[in-house]
């Protein structure tokens, strides 16, 4: 029997993409919400909640799921730090995958960042560059954010540390910096870059993204995944088996 998905977010691009392609991934999309319509109708008839949307309504769709014990996939991006933690909270009642991105090369990409940043000490500096289509609404991205977490986590290192671009007279560069730039331009799917810069050599490892259906089918294949798991937030890693 098809997964049967309630799409929230379903007429932005990722919603469409997932729409596209969710019968060749053995589902089918039972409802499919926007902001601003009303998910609680169409609740009962679902399987699991594929939510790409926007951050102000993350809180009320995880309490939405956990009233009705529905397994829900995240991908919406753009949560402030402190708001993020208290919704992870709520996630944790339900089966939830929470990621920045659903594509398998760029959760490889983040094992391998955390591999290098736990390789190369702070002599070799680290630098994260993303770019995207000049209709994004939030920077940095999500998958961005992500990696710089993985950076921090590696280098036990504080948000303090993060330096958003550089302008003027800034002096030299902090060994405990890492540096992180956001472009924007024409319809670039995903582009990122993570560089760790020693004296004499660099590292540079870089993931492109040339199709937005990738980002939907790792997205429905999380949602396979998550109905069969018991309540807790799960990243794509442990969709993937990467950890």
């Amino acid at each position: 029997m098809a997964l049967r998905i309630l799409l929230n977010g379903a007429k932005g691009r990722m919603g469409r993409a997932i729409a596209g392609l969710a019968a060749e991934q053995d589902a089918v999309i039972t409802a499919a919400t926007d902001v601003g319509d009303d998910p609680a109708k169409s609740i009962a008839g679902c399987d699991v909640i594929i939510d790409f949307s926007s951050p102000q309504v993350t809180g009320a769709l995880l309490e939405l799921a956990s009233a009705h014990r529905k397994p829900i996939v995240i991908g919406t991006t753009g949560h402030q730090p402190e708001a993020k933690a208290a919704l992870l909270k709520s996630a944790a009642r339900v089966p939830c995958v929470w990621a920045g991105n659903f594509s398998v090369g760029v959760n490889l990409l983040f094992a391998l960042t955390r591999r290098a940043a736990r390789v190369l000490g702070a002599d070799y500096d680290a630098e994260l560059t993303e770019m995207h289509h000049r209709f994004k609404k939030d920077a940095p991205s999500g998958t961005a954010e992500r990696l710089l977490e993985i950076i921090l986590e590696e280098r036990r290192l504080g948000r303090d540390a993060v330096r958003h671009g550089r302008s003027g007279i800034v002096g030299e560069r902090k060994p405990t910096e890492v540096g992180m730039h956001a472009l924007r331009g024409g319809d670039v799917v995903g582009d990122h870059t993570v560089l760790f810069a020693g004296m004499g050599e660099r590292l540079e490892l870089t993931h492109k993204a040339s199709d937005r259906a990738i980002f939907a089918r790792g997205a429905v294949r999380a949602a396979h995944w998550v109905a069969a798991q018991p309540a807790g937030v799960y990243d794509m890693q442990d969709v993937l088996g990467l950890k």
